[in-house]
């Protein structure tokens, strides 16, 4: 029993004392019987810190039906980051606007103006639903990852990609 409560000490207290930011202005508890207030310290922030400290990644893909009411309601922006001739010759899913994707990290640092010249759409604010589309969700992931590293919180990516829009438009 001692074993157990001093295992559960030894696993909150580091995860405590490396998350000082997650208290947010609790100060830990020092002496003999501070064990019993960390650990009621660690369980009103249980939730906080299963959230931190979970493996489970905010999901960042989309599917079809997402990104057809996205499109829809006009929540999202939606960037396809293929070549233009590929465009040209396959097709485009309406409403996108087309960054390719060697030109994504710097078009994400464009100013305004100069985004809506150079690629004729608006351009997506940081706090904007962003979702990346390609020919297969390869290169969407890629251009996914250069914008969560600029910042961009809420940018996503169409996994099935052209292919998968191709497909499902024709069903309907």
């Amino acid at each position: 029993m001692a074993q157990r409560r001093c295992w559960r000490f030894a696993v909150i207290v580091p995860r405590l004392l490396w998350n000082r930011s997650v208290l947010s202005g609790t100060s830990l508890p020092v002496g003999r019987s501070s064990v019993c207030s960390l650990v009621n310290t660690h369980r009103s922030c249980k939730k906080l810190l299963l959230r931190r400290f979970s493996s489970a990644p905010p999901s960042t893909e989309v599917s079809y039906e997402q990104l057809k009411q996205l499109l829809a309601s006009r929540k999202a922006v939606v960037v396809d980051v293929r070549e233009p001739w590929e465009l040209r010759e396959y097709g485009f899913i309406p409403g996108s606007i087309n960054v390719p994707l060697g030109q994504v990290n710097t078009a994400l640092q464009l100013c305004p103006e100069d985004f809506k010249e150079k690629y004729g759409g608006e351009m997506p604010q940081q706090t904007d639903n962003i979702v990346f589309t390609c020919l297969a969700g390869v290169r969407s992931k890629n251009a996914l990852d250069m914008a969560a590293s600029l910042g961009y919180k809420d940018a996503q990516h169409y996994a099935g990609g052209w292919q998968d829009w191709v497909k499902n438009e024709q069903h309907k």
